[in-house]
């Protein structure tokens, strides 16, 4: 018999649920989402919860053993409370997902009492990576997504770090100098920064564009994101003598060698030798990570 886990990713602009099995695939058929974003009210995510977890469930294969949901949310979050506090969705601060989840699974299933977890989305990712990713086999890896914001999660013998609350691994709000790494590097901080030195550009994906053709502005702010992310996890690294650093996100993706940018720095930053030893690279599951690391709290009992 299959065993089967409902895989739900709470982001800033959307919720994602799936299904995900024992070999960590994605089953296509009820993958769902709907959109979220900094106005949603309490009442209007509890609808989204209802639908999306209603729709994956409905596509649960007849024969397949059912484990249970993990919830992977935009943070911070509350383990004690199962209650998240998110940054970019201020309205619903406060708001109990694990209940919410489960009374959605209760509904679908019948199920009188489904196990339900809740990490935040980077704790998850970073599950994801050290599980099937680009961090397999890893004794301490850390797992980074660069985008419109900056975060991650640990992983120490193949179980997440969460913390005394369930927050460890938000390394954008760590310090490089005044700012944290999320106001230098995220990439909406490093179109701002090229506005402001002249550039005419509008996106992410200008700046790569323009860079690529060479403008050195754009370049300048590439590289400036790169090298704040490295120092930072060169300090993450020599606090946790990581192995490997796994690195995905939208921004990740506006230079080829930005991955490359980001371990160079890194090594120039670390002052120890098991620091400078540790591998950054490519992230391995692109966009499924989260969901897949999601599913994996309770697939693998994390």
């Amino acid at each position: 018999m299959t065993r089967i886990a409902l895989a739900i990713d709470l982001g800033g602009t959307k919720i994602d649920a799936a299904l995900v099995d024992a070999d960590g695939r994605v089953l296509a058929e009820g993958r769902n989402r709907r959109p979220t974003g900094p106005e949603i009210t309490p009442g209007g995510l509890h609808r989204a919860v209802t639908e999306v977890v209603s729709h994956a469930l409905a596509h649960l294969p007849g024969d397949a053993q059912f484990v249970g949901a993990g919830i992977g949310s935009a943070g911070p979050i509350d383990l004690r409370a199962g209650a998240i506090h998110p940054v970019n969705m201020p309205n619903v601060r406060g708001f109990e997902l694990l209940e919410a989840v489960r009374d959605a699974v209760i509904a679908s299933t019948g199920e009188f009492d489904p196990v339900v977890r809740l990490r935040h989305d980077g704790g998850c990712l970073a599950l994801a990576e050290s599980w099937l990713g680009a961090a397999a086999g890893a004794r301490a890896s850390l797992s980074l997504v660069v985008s419109t914001g900056v975060g991650g999660g640990v992983v120490m013998g193949g179980i997440p770090v969460g913390g005394a609350s369930g927050n460890a691994g938000h390394l954008g709000q760590m310090h490089v100098g005044e700012l944290t790494v999320e106001e230098i590097a995220a990439g909406p901080a490093s179109v701002r920064w090229a506005q402001l030195q002249g550039w005419q550009g509008e996106t992410g994906e200008d700046l790569a564009t323009s860079a690529a053709a060479g403008d050195r502005v754009a370049r300048a702010a590439i590289e400036r994101s790169a090298k704040t992310v490295g120092q930072a996890l060169a300090d993450a690294s020599s606090l946790l003598d990581l192995e490997v650093i796994a690195i995905s996100g939208g921004f990740s993706n506006v230079a080829d060698d930005y991955v490359d940018l980001v371990g160079a720095a890194l090594r120039d930053w670390a002052g120890l030798p098991y620091a400078q030893r540790t591998r950054v690279v490519r992230s391995a599951l692109g966009g499924d990570g989260p969901i897949i690391g999601a599913g994996a709290l309770v697939l693998r009992d994390a």
